[in-house]
């Protein structure tokens, strides 16, 4: 006779089995994924140069070797990417800011939390892999124990997890003395720049451990919250940028905010989902207003909400944006993001469409996403750029493409 256990796991098994027909990867397998390379033209697109001009630097011999396919096309990793960008800042330094943003002396570390909320980890997902394609050097923690966003990297942890092995946030906030450093609690990701904090359900220990300490010791929020900023500054001079995706706990996503630089909101232009949004931004006050009490400041450089799985046709969405921006003006940004087939089947196969090609999930549908993911994008590097005290150049750039790809 089977039991309810073997039931309930053969069940799994076939559930798996099904998925995988339909191109979906299996969390059974080992996941040791690697980045595809890039075309010529899409490495153009990157940097904001032509082709004609790489294709003349590979045949000159200047910049990294890229590989040769078919009929002698060449493609680059992200990696050589990078040293071309390293390259061209160097013999183009007037162009430097355009060829390596990466943070100068003086330029503070951003820090952008991507509040829980419709589409929050697809966004947090693409918001790091677009700035890490842009030569930034990206943290991307995930905050819920779920591990939502860890998964869509390719990190599995089947378990909840060990207190005396951490390998998440829990580990480098922690209140005893097992507590570990940042850096060991941080892990590379596929993306050459990108690396990631995993989250787990030990993340649930932190929570339960900080509120045992808040009912017994007095421990308030910001007690705990302050841990985050704390542990952020550890590794501070090796990132330009960090992506948190916040979760659902109170004292997590308290640190979350206090440390933040920036704050994204996300929305469906749904009347349910705005209404819902309207209520977490009641916690959101909430948690910022208790580190505020605790005599510490919140001085976001931005905060900034976005528009995702948007069907401009449908009359009823285009009457929630307008009410939308009519309500949060500057701070709605002007892209959106649209409801896509190809941003769904990227996610099936657990990936971005950064890491497909375009003949994987249909060449429209897959310009007219990527044209909406690197204008959102492009607000957000150029708020950074803002912030750091230089010009504007990403939106502009993502216009011109978009142009191209229209056309």
């Amino acid at each position: 006779m089977e039991t309810t256990s073997e039931r309930i796991e053969r069940r799994i098994n076939e559930l798996w089995d099904r998925l995988r027909e339909r191109g979906a990867p299996d969390f059974r397998d080992r996941d040791d994924r690697t980045l595809r390379s890039f075309s010529l033209g899409e490495v153009a697109e990157i940097l904001g140069v032509s082709g004609s001009y790489l294709r003349q630097l590979s045949i000159d011999g200047l910049g990294p070797t890229p590989g040769l396919g078919t009929a002698g096309r060449r493609s680059y990793t992200l990696r050589q990417i990078n040293e071309l960008r390293a390259y061209l800042a160097s013999a183009r330094p007037k162009e430097a800011l355009k060829f390596c943003p990466r943070r100068r002396e003086g330029e503070k570390l951003q820090i952008i939390s991507v509040a829980s909320g419709s589409a929050s980890t697809t966004t947090s997902y693409y918001l790091a892999q677009g700035l890490a394609l842009q030569g930034y050097r990206v943290l991307a923690i995930d905050l819920d124990p779920k591990g939502s966003l860890s998964k869509m990297f390719g990190y599995y942890f089947p378990d909840i997890g060990c207190p005396d092995h951490p390998t998440t946030m829990y580990g480098a906030l922690r209140y005893d003395d097992d507590r570990v450093s940042m850096s060991s609690v941080i892990r590379p990701t596929h993306f050459d720049g990108l690396d990631l904090v995993p989250g787990t359900f030990e993340l649930e220990i932190f929570e339960r451990e900080s509120t045992k300490r808040f009912d017994n010791e007095d421990l308030r929020h910001p007690d705990a919250s302050i841990r985050m900023v704390d542990a952020l500054k550890e590794v501070e001079q090796g990132y330009d940028v960090v992506v948190i995706h916040c979760g659902r706990g109170g004292f997590l996503t308290a640190g979350a905010y206090e440390a933040a630089t920036g704050v994204l909101v996300t929305v469906r232009p749904q009347w349910p989902e705005i209404k819902s949004m309207g209520l977490s931004l009641y916690r959101f006050s909430h948690l910022v207003s208790l580190i505020e009490k605790a005599g510490r400041s919140v001085n976001y450089d931005f905060t900034k909400y976005l528009v995702t799985g948007h069907d401009p046709r449908d009359v009823s969405q285009q009457e929630a944006v307008a009410l939308l921006r009519d309500w949060l003006g500057d701070d709605l940004l002007t892209a959106t993001v649209w409801e896509s087939d190809a941003i769904r089947q990227a996610w099936m196969k657990n990936r971005s469409l950064y890491e497909l090609s375009a003949g994987e999930v249909g060449r429209s549908a897959y310009e007219q996403a990527m044209e909406t993911l690197n204008s959102t994008n492009a607000e957000v590097m150029d708020l950074i750029a803002e912030v750091w005290g230089r010009p504007p150049m990403y939106v502009s750039r993502a216009s011109r493409t978009a142009g191209k790809a229209s056309s």
